[in-house]
């Protein structure tokens, strides 16, 4: 077997990736990009490994979310720290309801680009080039801003770079306080229409209470006012992975530096396809998206290329089925996992499957289909015998009307009044912190399920 490069996908079959118009100004960016320090390090990446090594036995739950696609015109401190703060409240709950450490990961710092359904989209008698992301081209309906242009690969990769910087600052600069982001989550369950979470609130309170009257506070315990904080995208666009993809001089095997961890899509999953040939060849963690017409003999060569050596922490199987669908494909994809003897964790992306169009003529993701959808997700686990080990969402920040539902009650009505995706709908802040919440319940009723079994 010949050793991996980090070109070889150049010569296998690729889809969902641009034709760039000059060829000359992409190699160019690309030899810029390739001089440009790598964004995370190897260290970061093995650190996340073993955690997520965790999550797999259940030791540790993974929550990933973010944007659905970050943008160039709406980047900006507040909305990094908007979303970094709601994440932050998401994983305190989701730790208490599963008594384990919750691994948070962000869809941050990375996430520029986006499959698409179709290669073009038509307005009016006008057909022009999908928009594929900010990395890639613009969001107007305009000639000249669909054509892909590789310099925006560059201004990726500041956006990036500044992002994570301000990420690591607010991780351990005490903005992550415990006392202080338990204080914001109070706000949330004050309201009326919170009440039904007061009491997990209240029991939280009480553990951190007893915990500062016992002498351990931020002075005494650094953990409670800092936090591990790491990112990840969709790994797309192979041109500006290519070119951050370095050589870790620990371990001389390859490092993908564009993030912690990199997924490939349900539409870029070609066992052959080069997608998966150049993230085998990382030592990231790999997330893998499965949808209803994922395999299992796809599933099996799948995990064999991506981590062949069957390591734990390695591959994150992100299952995308749609609320009502979850009993139609996961048990055969567990069952799969279990024939070849396959470590993995099992991840449920509860969004992806759950796009309407509402009445309005808006895109929509209801509330009550994503919630379903992760209540099946865990009981199809129970009834596996099998491990849950986290939940990846949309999410934002800000107080957008994008998904429908949620203790607010966004309904079909009010989706036009801050609509602000590029790409696809995302919860809000509120409908966020409420997922969490019942995300606990399930974590907690799985915890009192297996104390029973060991009784």
């Amino acid at each position: 077997m010949t050793k991996w490069q980090k070109s070889d996908w150049r010569s296998l079959p690729r889809v969902q990736m641009p034709d760039y118009v000059d060829q000359a100004e992409l190699n160019s960016v690309e030899a810029q990009l390739s001089k440009y320090p790598p964004l995370v390090f190897a260290g970061e990446a093995r650190s996340l490994k073993a955690k997520l090594a965790a999550a797999s036995r259940g030791e540790a739950f993974l929550l990933q979310g973010g944007d659905c696609a970050e943008s160039f015109s709406e980047f900006s401190a507040d909305t990094i720290r908007d979303t970094f703060k709601v994440m932050l409240q998401m994983a305190m709950v989701l730790t208490y309801g599963a008594k384990v450490p919750v691994i948070k990961v962000g869809r941050v710092a990375g996430q520029f680009a986006k499959p698409r359904s179709a290669n073009t989209e038509t307005k009016g008698d006008q057909e022009l080039p999908s928009y594929r992301g900010d990395i890639i081209n613009g969001f107007d309906f305009t000639p000249e801003d669909r054509i892909p242009d590789p310099q925006r690969m560059l201004q990726a990769y500041t956006q990036a770079a500044a992002s994570l910087n301000l990420l690591r600052a607010f991780s351990t600069g005490g903005y992550a306080d415990v006392h202080q982001v338990h204080g914001w989550t109070l706000g949330f369950a004050e309201g009326e229409k919170a009440a039904a979470y007061r009491d997990m609130t209240n029991r939280i309170s009480d553990t951190l209470d007893f915990m500062r009257a016992a002498g351990v506070n931020q002075e005494t315990a650094h953990t409670l006012q800092s936090v591990d904080f790491y990112t990840s995208h969709e790994a797309l666009l192979l041109e500006y992975e290519e070119a951050l993809t370095r050589v870790d001089s620990t371990s001389g095997k390859w490092i993908a530096g564009s993030g912690h961890m990199i997924w490939i899509g349900d539409r870029t999953r070609q066992p052959d396809g080069a997608h998966v040939q150049f993230c085998s060849g990382v030592q990231n963690p790999i997330g893998l998206k499965c949808g209803p017409t994922t395999t299992a003999e796809d599933l099996k060569v799948l995990m064999s290329k991506l981590n062949p050596e069957n390591e734990a922490g390695r591959l994150t199987l992100i299952a995308r089925f749609g609320a009502g669908s979850v009993g139609d494909h996961l048990p055969r994809l567990i069952k799969a996992v279990k024939e070849e003897g396959a470590n993995v964790l099992w991840s449920c992306d509860a969004m992806h499957g759950n796009t309407i169009k509402s009445s309005t003529g808006y895109k929509t993701r209801p509330f009550e289909s994503v919630l379903r959808e992760v209540r099946e997700f865990f009981g199809i686990h129970a009834a596996e015998g099998t491990v849950p080990g986290g939940v990846h969402f949309e999410m934002t920040g800000k107080d957008v009307t994008e998904c429908t539902g949620g203790v607010r009650a966004v309904t079909d009505e009010d989706l036009s009044d801050r609509y602000h995706t590029a790409c696809d709908p995302r919860l809000n802040a509120s409908q966020s912190l409420e997922l969490a919440f019942l995300v606990a319940e399930e974590l907690s009723a799985r915890r009192e399920t297996l104390s029973e079994v060991a009784v």
